[in-house]
C-alpha cells in the first residue's frame, strides 16, 4: 500500500497514475469507452506506454475490458459498492483494533497534524468538500500503515484502495458529510491514543457503515432523478 511518487517511475507508470486519477475523480466517467488514440494524446506518450497502463488499469479494476467493445472504466453499480464497503468496513475496523497497539505516540500525533490540515482544507472549501489525496495524505491510508500488519496492508492497498477512493470521492462532495466525517476521523484518534483497539474498531466501522448510507442515498436520489 505505498504511494506513487509524482511523475516518477516509467511511462506506463506515469500513464497509470495519472488515468488512475482521472478515474477516481470522475474526469474519466464511469463506463466511459478509453480510446487509446485520444489519451494517448491527452497524456503526450505513446500509445505502448497507454496500453500497459490499461492493462495494469485493469487489474486494479478501474477498467474493463469488453469483448469487440474495447476498454471501458468500470461501472461501480449498487451491488458492487455494496459488497466493496462491506468488505472495507469489516478490514479497516480490523486495521483500526490492531493500529491501537501497534502506532507510536509520534504516529497518532501525526495523524492529529493531519486531520488539522483536512479541517483547514475544508474551511478553504465553504464545508462543502472533504477530499483526501492519495497515500500519505490519507487518513484511512494512514491507520492502514500504522496497524503494521502486511498482509492487512496489501488487502487493503491492491485492488480495493482506487475502487475506495472512487467512492470516497462523490461521498466527500457532500456537504452534510464534511464535518461530521471529520469528527468522526477525531474520535478515532482519540480511541487509538488510548489504545482501546474495542472502541477504536467499533468507531470505524460505523463511520464507514455511515458513509455506505450516504452512497446508497445519493444512488437512490440519481435513480429517482
Amino acid at each position: 500500500m505505498l504511494p506513487y511518487t509524482p511523475e516518477q517511475g516509467t511511462l506506463a507508470d506515469i500513464a497509470s497514475r495519472r488515468l488512475a486519477q482521472s478515474i477516481v475523480t470522475g474526469e474519466l466517467a464511469q463506463g466511459q469507452k478509453l480510446n487509446e488514440a485520444e489519451l494517448a494524446e491527452r497524456f503526450g506518450m505513446g500509445r505502448g506506454p497507454l496500453r500497459e497502463a490499461l492493462r495494469h488499469l485493469e487489474g486494479m479494476r478501474l477498467v474493463t475490458r469488453v469483448p469487440n467493445a474495447g476498454a471501458r472504466v468500470v461501472v461501480l453499480d449498487r451491488k458492487t459498492l455494496s459488497d466493496l464497503y462491506a468488505v472495507r468496513e469489516a478490514l479497516e475496523g480490523m486495521a483500526c483494533r490492531i493500529a491501537a497497539t501497534q502506532m507510536t505516540d509520534a504516529d497518532i500525533d501525526q495523524l492529529r497534524k493531519l486531520l488539522d490540515r483536512h479541517e483547514a482544507q475544508i474551511k478553504k472549501e465553504g464545508g462543502k468538500v472533504y477530499a483526501q489525496n492519495e497515500g500519505d495524505l490519507d487518513f484511512h491510508y494512514q491507520i492502514a500503515r500504522g496497524s503494521r500488519n502486511q498482509m492487512l496492508m496489501d488487502m487493503l492497498g491492491s485492488e480495493q484502495y482506487q475502487l475506495l477512493r472512487m467512492c470516497r470521492y462523490r461521498t466527500s462532495r457532500n456537504a452534510e458529510r464534511t464535518l461530521p466525517a471529520l469528527q468522526q476521523h477525531r474520535q478515532i484518534v482519540e480511541a487509538l491514543a488510548q489504545r482501546d483497539g474495542e472502541l477504536a474498531e467499533m468507531l470505524m466501522r460505523r463511520h464507514i457503515n455511515g458513509a455506505w448510507r450516504s452512497i446508497s442515498e445519493m444512488m437512490d436520489k440519481e435513480e429517482a432523478a
